[in-house]
């Protein structure tokens, strides 16, 4: 199942492809897919934009048991509501967990919460960009996928061309989320530096180290996860993607596999 789903952008990509093959010459398209980085670009005023995964697999080992979580889309929709302004709704409709501990199996099934998210660019120049992204999530998911709270956040994308073609963004971001024991909320801090590169005109590869500081009053837990992911620009409004997410510390998935295509029309 998570094979084929992964392989699905192949066949997006023929059907797409028609459709772009005889555009105009445009700016390509600027997605914040695939890492976990925010671009600090948004969507052309009047345009619409599909974001999504086509396949995210997630697994999550510890002694004596595992949770493997597969998304089979993730779409975020974008529209550009001004020059510098775009809002975007997030909402998976198809997730699976399968959670294995002590020699049982538990399968869940169910759709996702709904991410609404506002994105403003504050400064865009040759070498320097910047962008304020508030967001928030209604508690929209299937019993067993969400936490029935709503929660929100934050967050600051920065940007900067460093020469030789290379590109860093950082991404501080302040987030309000529901307690563990679900009575009140606290503040979880993340960040991250993602090192950019083209490998060819069409092809590139980002690099990335993430980390967030999770101040639950049960706890703090703190993640943190070393990041690869390809894009492909197909046309200036289609892109395909491939990525992985690699765990270093205990707190965090051991490893997520994804793919996934976004179109601009």
């Amino acid at each position: 199942m998570i094979a084929r789903s992964l392989l699905l952008p192949i066949a997006l990509l023929a059907a797409l492809t028609a459709f772009t093959a005889n555009a105009d010459e445009a700016s390509p398209i600027c997605t914040d897919r695939p890492t976990k980085a925010n671009a600090t670009c948004t969507v052309p005023e009047g345009t619409w934009q599909l974001e999504t995964d086509v396949g995210n697999a997630t697994h999550d080992a510890h002694p004596g048991s595992s949770t493997d979580t597969l998304y089979f889309v993730n779409p975020y929709i974008k529209y550009g509501i001004g020059a510098h302004t775009d809002i975007e709704v997030n909402w998976a409709p198809a997730v699976r967990i399968l959670t294995k501990a002590d020699g049982e199996r538990h399968t869940t099934h169910g759709s996702g919460d709904v991410y609404v998210r506002v994105k403003t660019a504050l400064f865009s120049g040759d070498v320097f960009s910047a962008s304020i992204i508030p967001f928030v999530k209604a508690p929209t998911a299937s019993h067993g996928i969400g936490n029935d709270h709503w929660e929100g956040g934050v967050a600051m994308p920065m940007s900067a061309a460093v020469g030789g073609g290379f590109t860093v963004t950082i991404g501080p971001e302040l987030d309000a989320l529901a307690d563990a024991d679900g009575h009140g909320r606290h503040l979880a801090v993340t960040n991250l530096v993602n090192v950019a590169h083209p490998l060819t005109g069409a092809l590139s590869v980002a690099v990335e180290y993430w980390r967030q500081d999770n101040h639950d009053p049960s706890g703090r837990v703190k993640q943190e996860s070393a990041d690869i992911a390809f894009t492909y620009l197909a046309s200036p409004d289609l892109q395909l993607d491939v990525g992985a997410n690699i765990g270093v510390n205990n707190a965090t998935p051991d490893h997520q596999l994804y793919a996934g295509v976004s179109y601009r029309w």
